[in-house]
């Protein structure tokens, strides 16, 4: 005795699979429970520092504190300009992290390339000690480094704060391993068309790392950006300092605005906001390929 059996329909397939996928991913609720508890601690900082942005000082230092503002006092964005010379300092900040970031894009993709692909008495030397200084605490040669600019003349000025950050062990690190993980038959072809090394670097491979590149520059934009300690060394005028400084004056000795310190960051942040979301599938592809293999 034999049966027919009647060929299933493409919606009855389409939506055994949706029952299939939904039943797998409905084993694994604890995995989407932590990602909501671990994303709502990292977001909950900066909503309060929107909230506290928008309270007064009475509000802000309450015990218990109260997290919603019972009025929204947008005036105190106004007052930021009042305290300081915000877009003079916003003019600087950007020079300073556009300049630092397409240093570090050019002198970390050279000595990447030249530690990865070309051979040269000693390269194992040199690579362990461009390691090493990322072992070294920035403070150890804040005097040094503070001599070498005062000689130079270069106090109260952009750069003296770009200088020492055009260069980056890590950002080496990473341009090396990007391209460590690029085929060897590429150069090889390259030097059988007549290219030089130079040409082979700049034509054939450098368009390549694009993904180690997007990492180097989100990296260096965050830490120009944020830059706090060597700047306050080198800058004591309002006129010269990036954005991180003068909000960092707004902190008095004896008391301090902090719904206007709130204000200030508040605005500060937003242009990293807005790049780092609109680069961000970049960003994690370059981490992603950047470091793990070499």
């Amino acid at each position: 005795m034999s049966s027919l059996v009647a060929p299933l329909s493409a919606e009855d397939v389409q939506r055994l699979s949706t029952q299939k996928t939904y039943r797998r991913q409905s084993r694994y609720w604890w995995v989407h429970l932590v990602l909501v508890v671990g994303g709502f601690v990292m977001v909950f900082p900066f909503v309060w520092q929107v909230m506290m942005s928008l309270s007064t000082n009475a509000e802000i230092s309450a015990v218990p504190p109260s997290f919603i503002p019972k009025e929204l006092q947008f005036g105190n964005y106004a007052e930021v300009f009042q305290k300081l010379p915000f877009l003079k300092q916003f003019g600087t900040s950007i020079l300073i992290t556009v300049v630092r970031t397409a240093g570090q894009l050019a002198l970390c993709a050279l000595a990447g390339y030249a530690f990865a692909r070309m051979r040269f008495p000693g390269r194992g030397l040199l690579f362990g000690l461009l390691l090493a200084i990322l072992m070294i605490p920035g403070q150890a040669y804040l005097i040094p480094q503070y001599q070498i600019v005062q000689g130079l003349g270069l106090l109260e000025t952009p750069w003296a704060i770009v200088l020492p950050g055009l260069f980056s062990a890590f950002g080496a690190f990473l341009m090396r391993q990007s391209f460590m993980n690029l085929p060897v038959e590429l150069e090889e072809a390259a030097r059988l068309d007549g290219c030089n090394p130079w040409q082979t670097f700049w034509r054939v491979m450098f368009p390549l790392v694009k993904p180690g590149l997007f990492a180097v520059a989100i990296t260096t934009v965050l830490w120009s950006w944020n830059d706090l300690l060597w700047p306050l060394i080198v800058t004591t005028r309002e006129e010269s300092m990036p954005l991180s400084v003068g909000i960092a004056t707004l902190a008095g000795q004896h008391s301090s605005d902090y719904a206007v310190m709130m204000a200030a960051s508040v605005m500060a942040m937003a242009p990293i906001f807005i790049l780092f979301f609109s680069m961000q599938k970049r960003v994690i592809e370059g981490l992603a390929h950047s470091g793990l293999k070499g």
